[in-house]
């Protein structure tokens, strides 16, 4: 690990001082106050510096960017922040609908927080744990960053063992909520991110993201290339808008939800005969035939049954209230 990270800082020493026609690339490197970000799982989140002032601001380095997805996944009502970091003078480029194609050394992170009270943003917010993706060759790895009671920092965990912590806040309507919310074990995230034995992504495709103009303020910093007209992109629905109708907003739910187990290649593709990506279409999707069974997986609790199988320690009330209407309508 030494050895790794010394031949990483010296990458950059030398992509700093050598002789270069990208002068854009260089300019990025040079001009700026803030240190590159590290695509290297170091033993500490802050020393791969992807957050400015005090850690717990979550003040997203200038290397970085922020994204937004229509439809998010649900993880026992936390809020995320996700961040992309790419290596200097280098973009996403555009190929269909779903992922872009990353540069190799690209960090992608999602860290995990409760706000202490939501009628009240002033009064801080306890953060969980950071998640962590860097494509490194051609093959993306995952690690996850567990946050110190002080809030100052957050550690490398490889454990095998799910971590519980514990966690307070006050909703919208000022009601106290606990939650025992469950870090996933190592290989649990794998499990998730599996695709016939390799780890991939679930969240940023660009059809999650292309809303409220996102993919144009892509286009025009420069974060996203091969494409110039976000339009032919199609966009996964929101779940919780009425404009789109009650089929659409539930497949959407499924397809962030639940398609990366239940797909070619996914975690339950042997388990379970559903395919919920979105664009499978209903007749072989099989989710006439699991109705029930969906229903029963959904409406409760239970550890190892319900679903979704990992990440959750409750009923997502307004996530299963959308697909039991849809249940229904079948």
């Amino acid at each position: 690990m030494k050895k790794l990270i010394l031949s990483f800082a010296l990458l950059i020493l030398l992509t700093s001082c050598a002789g270069d026609d990208n002068t854009e690339s260089l300019n990025y490197v040079n001009n700026t106050s803030q240190p590159l970000v590290v695509p290297v799982f170091l033993e500490n989140l802050s020393e791969l510096h992807l957050f400015t002032d005090e850690l717990n601001n979550l003040t997203p380095s200038e290397h970085t960017f922020e994204y937004f997805i229509n439809t998010p996944l649900f993880t026992d009502y936390a809020h995320k922040q996700r961040l992309v970091a790419l290596p200097a003078g280098t973009s996403m480029e555009y190929i269909d609908n779903g992922f872009p194609d990353f540069p190799d050394n690209t960090l992608i992170a999602k860290t995990f927080f409760y706000n202490n009270d939501e009628r009240d943003l002033s009064l801080g917010k306890k953060i969980v744990e950071t998640r962590i993706l860097i494509k490194t060759e051609g093959v993306w790895e995952l690690g996850n960053y567990i946050w110190n009671e002080e809030q100052t920092d957050a550690t490398l965990e490889e454990s095998s063992t799910t971590t519980l912590v514990p966690v307070s806040y006050i909703d919208e309507d000022g009601n106290s909520n606990d939650v025992s919310y469950e870090i996933p074990s190592t290989q649990q995230c794998f499990d998730c991110h599996n695709n016939n034995g390799d780890v991939t992504l679930i969240g940023p495709k660009l059809r999650s993201m292309n809303f409220n103009n996102q993919l144009e303020e892509f286009i025009s910093n420069n974060y996203l290339t091969n494409i110039t007209d976000p339009t032919t992109i199609t966009t996964l629905p929101n779940w919780e808008d009425d404009n789109y109708t009650l089929e659409e907003r539930a497949r959407a739910y499924f397809d962030i939800n639940c398609a990366h187990c239940h797909s070619d290649g996914g975690f339950c593709q042997f388990q379970s005969t559903l395919r919920l990506p979105y664009e499978i279409p209903f007749a072989d999707s099989q989710i006439y035939e699991s109705r029930i069974s969906i229903d029963n997986r959904m409406r409760t609790y239970e550890p190892f049954f319900s679903m979704p199988l990992i990440g959750t320690t409750m009923v997502h009330d307004e996530g299963y209230t959308l697909i039991s209407d849809y249940l229904d309508s079948l």
